[in-house]
């Protein structure tokens, strides 16, 4: 059987923790940021983690990380 290969757009966008879980970015933060309060665009700054409904997608994108 073939290897398998890496989404390469998801592999841009998701890093793999130590504890095995996925790290992305929070959308929000490219444009039109001036009505945003400070809190708000503090905490989008922030990583998050995937959600666990969403973890066996981003683990088929990217069967080697």
């Amino acid at each position: 059987m073939p290897k398998m290969k890496t989404n390469r757009s998801a592999a841009k966008r998701f890093e793999k923790t130590g504890s095995g879980k996925f790290r992305r970015r929070r959308k929000n933060m490219r444009h039109i940021l001036t009505k945003m309060n400070a809190k708000r665009k503090r905490r989008l700054g922030k990583v998050a983690l995937v959600d666990k409904t969403n973890e066996p997608a981003v683990r088929r994108l990217l069967p080697y990380a």
